[in-house]
């Protein structure tokens, strides 16, 4: 045998057992802590004076499915009312979330609520420092008038349960039963998951109702209109994505997710729903106090806005906080049993493949390696891998009395993907079944899970068509977007990634003002890591 083609064989043995290792440990750990209603939170019974102040702030872009209900989840917490601060941020008030944050505010009158906007902060309207992420130039006020030392930062368009500021308060702080405490965090977060809406809630339904009409939908053309044409053809192309994305988060990304945060050998979070110190950011982006800040982000702003120039800021947030020493806490916890719910609808296929080109253009200055080897983590490239070690090593063969043809190593691949479909399809049933979630009548349909009034059940059929299409689009959305530019859309604007994960705004999306007048809105300067406005 070819040496190359031998140390070949051995690589695919190895790397395929690897990534099935990793799944044993994201399965098994799903199906544990996702399968009963987590325990009831500690923090919210605790003394008065020793319940932490919390802020939830929430940044709003445009109107999406279940805006409402789910900015609204917040409000419906178990905590004390005057530990709670609600922060609601918009870019201007000519957007068109921003007449439901305020009446958020107005059927809630007794919380600490407020609506931040942005175009009317001067603080922004006369900084030089400050980059054009526009989630964090959203949030930046609202982190600088934050009550109490805990920051939760909660994307719009997720649903949270009651309970889960109570318990990511605990995990975070180290609160236990019993007066017990145990060892705090920097940093915790969910699972996050999506919920596909067009299907079920475009019945003639008054929640169903509410969730689709006037949305600017999910990755779609923001047109509100989410009607589902009769042909099956057309009806996939243009609500596909949904069910793509859904089946993405169910599958895939959740066993990876929760084995990469059971190991804790490196960061891995999505920016739906993290809760962090306000401290522990200040000190982390303040170069005095953190030697791990040197040449160009010493140079940044402090606090949130630090990461103002950067794509991905909530892995990158999550990154400095896990390599900065702070003694006596632990880096971060996910908080098991809780999921961050994202109902979404009218995504089109492609939008889809968009949404996953951002992410992935956007990670992939951040964790390099990871991303060029995250095509070989998906089930049809993994079981070429693994079946090509299996059929082409002599020992191999020897043992498993797999004959070293191209025949077995395709029943080899047929077989590993089957079973892989398999597994996927339990994870997707257990995670939708929505059976770790408490509910009430404040609890939304999208939310409930099939046996409990929510989304209908995904029938095999229509799932293996969703999970097919998903794995079948995997390999070229990656090549795509790792070898074919580093420009993203997101919120409206162009942006491309720098080798240094900063931002570069494209010269035609500069706030919809001219290019000379960037300064005025805090752009880049000249002695500011984002040294140009691309032409």
């Amino acid at each position: 045998m070819h040496t190359i083609i031998y140390l070949l064989a051995w690589a695919g043995l190895l790397w395929g057992c690897f990534v099935i290792g990793v799944q044993v440990i994201g399965t098994y750990k799903l199906f544990r802590r996702y399968s009963s209603i987590p325990d009831k939170p500690v923090s919210p019974t605790l003394p008065k004076n020793e319940v932490p102040h919390v802020t939830a702030i929430r940044p709003a872009k445009g109107i999406e499915p279940g805006l409402y209900e789910c900015l609204a989840s917040v409000f419906h917490q178990n905590y004390p009312r005057d530990k709670l601060t609600i922060y609601l941020c918009v870019e201007s008030n000519q957007d068109p979330a921003y007449p439901i944050l305020r009446q958020l505010v107005s059927d809630f009158p007794d919380f600490d609520a407020t609506v931040f906007v942005e175009a009317e902060d001067p603080y922004l309207r006369h900084a030089t420092d400050i980059g054009p992420n526009p989630k964090i130039r959203n949030q930046s006020r609202a982190y600088r008038e934050a009550k109490g030392d805990i920051i939760w930062a909660i994307d719009c368009n997720v649903w949270v349960a009651k309970d889960v500021i109570g318990r990511m308060v605990d995990r975070l702080c180290g609160f236990q039963p019993g007066g017990k405490t145990t060892t705090p965090y920097k940093f915790v977060h969910q699972l996050p998951l999506v919920v596909d809406t067009v299907t079920s809630m475009s019945h003639m339904n008054t929640e169903g109702q509410a969730l689709l009409s006037n949305s600017v939908v999910t990755g779609g053309s923001g047109t509100g209109d989410v009607g589902v044409p009769s042909s099956v053809l057309s009806r996939s192309w243009k609500h596909g994505g949904g069910r793509l994305e859904e089946m993405f988060l169910a599958t895939s990304h959740a066993k990876f997710y929760c084995a990469i945060n059971t190991a804790a050998v490196t960061p891995c979070i999505v920016g739906k729903s993290n809760m962090f110190r306000k401290s522990h950011l200040d000190e982390a982006t303040d170069p005095a106090r953190n030697p791990l800040l040197t040449g160009t982000s010493a140079t940044l702003p402090k606090g949130i806005d630090h990461f103002s120039s950067y794509m991905c800021e909530d892995h990158v947030i999550g990154l400095l906080l896990w390599h900065m020493k702070i003694p006596g806490f632990a880096r971060h916890a996910l908080v098991y049993g809780d999921l961050a719910i994202q109902p979404i609808a009218g995504m089109s296929v492609s939008a889809y493949a968009a949404r996953r080109v951002r992410w992935l253009r956007a990670r992939k200055w951040t964790v390099l390696l990871a991303t060029l080897v995250e095509h070989g983590v998906e089930s049809l490239v993994c079981c070429f891998y693994l079946s090509f070690g299996l059929t082409t090593l002599p020992w191999t063969r020897d043992a498993l009395g797999i004959p070293g043809t191209w025949a077995s190593l395709g029943w080899c691949w047929l077989a590993g993907v089957t079973l892989w479909m398999l597994v996927d399809r339990a994870v997707f049933k257990k995670l939708h079944a929505g059976v770790s979630i408490s509910v009430d009548e404040d609890t939304p349909a999208f939310v409930r899970g099939a046996s409990r009034g929510g989304a209908e059940k995904r029938q095999f059929g229509e799932w293996l068509l969703a999970w097919l299409g998903r794995e079948f689009l995997a390999f070229p959305i990656w090549a795509w977007a790792v070898f074919q530019g580093t420009g993203v859309n997101w919120r409206g604007r162009r942006f491309r990634v720098r080798s240094d994960m900063t931002l570069m705004l494209c010269r035609h999306h500069t706030y919809g003002i001219a290019r000379q007048d960037t300064l005025m809105l805090g752009l880049p300067t000249s002695r500011h890591p984002l040294r140009h406005i691309l032409p």
